[in-house]
């Protein structure tokens, strides 16, 4: 593995990335640390957790709704990353947790947005983290989401939005295009309150910005959306204006103990 990085960044010297697999800073997808000598693995995730100069914390906590040995349930607030990414490492969910929890191999089974908050799902031990991955990948999970958008009583309500959703012109974005469905979200109205309502979103898919990209398509733009239909310059972060989704419940089947889980989020949207 060191040969690869060595390799695949030749502008950072060997006994750079040497140094910082000592420190235990390069890992992969499963939270095992990557040593100089292990032999190359292709087509694996790999993370190098990197210092940041200055990093801001983030004005909003994490609540921890259920631990046991393998299954951490997080209620996430929005603003805060799941994983390091760009400007964010130490003002990440999992940072937070692995400090607080001292679960060094703690990883992420499934992602949300930074801009949405509500539950994620972690995997404690690597011995059985591909048994909770695969419920994900099998479609044995049930995720309901809640959101707060402009009402249109010309829509008839509940439906199912079918597209297919690949990547824009930028980098953060995505759009539907014609082709293969790839993407399905069942949309339903919860309640009314003058010019906007809350949503039920249920995604029978897992695309990236998903429920953003259909919402906006159905002319329902959730409210304190920073992408869709617009995108804000990058920096420009209201605390203020959270993005008004919440990933609300999750029930699955759990693949160690055979129980049937059903978790929800004690957050509440504003607005409605």
């Amino acid at each position: 593995m060191l040969a690869f990085f060595a390799q695949r960044f030749p502008a950072i010297p060997q006994d750079v990335w040497q140094q910082r697999m000592a420190q235990g800073l390069v890992i992969d997808e499963l939270g095992v640390a990557v040593t100089p000598q292990r032999p190359y693995q292709g087509h694996i995730r790999v993370y190098y957790y990197r210092a940041v100069a200055t990093e801001p914390r983030i004005p909003f906590d994490e609540e921890v709704l259920f631990q046991d040995e393998h299954l951490v349930v997080v209620d996430k607030p929005h603003f805060l990353p799941v994983v390091p990414s760009g400007n964010y490492l130490q003002e990440t969910l999992l940072l937070r947790l692995k400090q607080k929890l001292g679960l060094a191999a703690l990883t992420p089974i499934h992602r949300i947005d930074r801009d949405t908050a509500g539950l994620v799902l972690f995997s404690v031990r690597p011995d059985s983290r591909a048994r909770y991955h695969a419920l994900f990948s099998q479609r044995q999970v049930k995720k309901n989401y809640e959101a707060i958008a402009p009402w249109r009583d010309d829509l008839a309500l509940p439906l199912t939005r079918e597209s297919r959703i690949v990547e824009a012109h930028h980098f953060m974005l995505q759009h539907e295009v014609s082709g293969p469905v790839n993407a399905i979200t069942r949309v339903a109205v919860l309640e009314v309150q003058g010019a906007l309502a809350r949503y039920a979103l249920t995604p029978v898919t897992g695309k990236r910005h998903q429920l953003r990209v259909h919402m906006a398509a159905l002319g329902l733009p959730i409210v304190g959306d920073g992408l869709y239909p617009t995108l804000t310059p990058e920096g420009q972060i209201d605390y203020r204006n959270p993005l008004q989704l919440l990933a609300k419940s999750i029930s699955f089947v759990d693949p160690v103990s055979g129980e049937q889980r059903y978790f929800e989020s004690r957050r509440r949207l504003n607005g409605v």
